[in-house]
C-alpha cells in the first residue's frame, strides 16, 4: 500500500512550529505499507484540495491521511476541502474516531474529521494533536486494509 501524509498547519508550513504528527502516523501505518509522500501545507482550502487531488489522481496513492484542520476555528477547513473532492464519503470513519476517543475527552465530539473515496484512493482526515492522531488512527486502522481492497475492486463483500 502506498501512503501519503498531508500535515495541514499554518504555523508548521511557515516553520514557526515543528510538526511531529507525520512521524507518528508513519509509525502507526508501517504494518499497512510505505509512506511515500509527506507534505506540510497551510490551512488553505484550495491548497488542501490541490494536494489531495495530486496524491490521489497523479501519484495514485492508496491511502491519503491528512492531519490538522478538523476543529472549530475559522481556519479549520480540512473536512470541507475533503468533502468537495470525494467521489464517496465514508461517514463511519469520523464516527468511529469520535466514538473511540470520547472515553478520553468529551471534547472529541467537536472534531469534524471525515473520510472517503476519490477514485481508487482512501482519504482520511485526522485531528492535529499527536495524542488525538494516535487514538483516532488506532481506532480505524483495522478497517483500512479491507476498505482499500474494496476500493481497488479486489474484494466485493463488506459483511460478515
Amino acid at each position: 500500500m502506498k501512503i501519503g501524509i498531508i500535515v495541514v498547519s499554518d504555523s508548521s508550513s511557515k516553520g514557526d512550529r515543528i510538526s511531529t504528527t507525520q512521524d507518528l502516523i508513519t509509525q502507526l501505518v508501517k504494518p499497512l505499507g510505505i509512506v511515500s509522500n509527506v507534505v506540510i501545507i497551510p490551512d488553505d482550502k484550495e491548497i488542501i484540495q490541490e494536494t489531495m487531488i495530486d496524491f490521489c489522481d497523479n501519484l495514485a496513492l492508496d491511502l491519503v491521511i491528512s492531519t490538522g484542520g478538523t476543529g472549530l476555528s475559522p481556519r479549520d477547513v480540512t473536512p470541507e476541502a475533503t468533502k468537495e473532492i470525494l467521489t464517496k464519503e465514508i461517514p463511519g470513519l469520523g464516527e468511529m474516531m469520535r466514538m473511540s476517543t470520547i472515553q478520553f475527552t468529551p471534547l472529541s465530539i467537536l472534531s469534524r474529521a471525515t473520510g472517503g473515496i476519490r477514485g481508487k484512493s482512501l482519504i482520511v482526515n485526522l485531528p492535529g494533536s499527536p495524542k488525538a492522531v494516535k487514538q483516532c488512527l488506532e481506532a480505524i486502522i483495522p478497517v483500512i486494509p479491507h476498505a482499500i481492497e474494496v476500493i481497488r475492486g479486489d474484494a466485493y463483500r463488506c459483511g460478515g
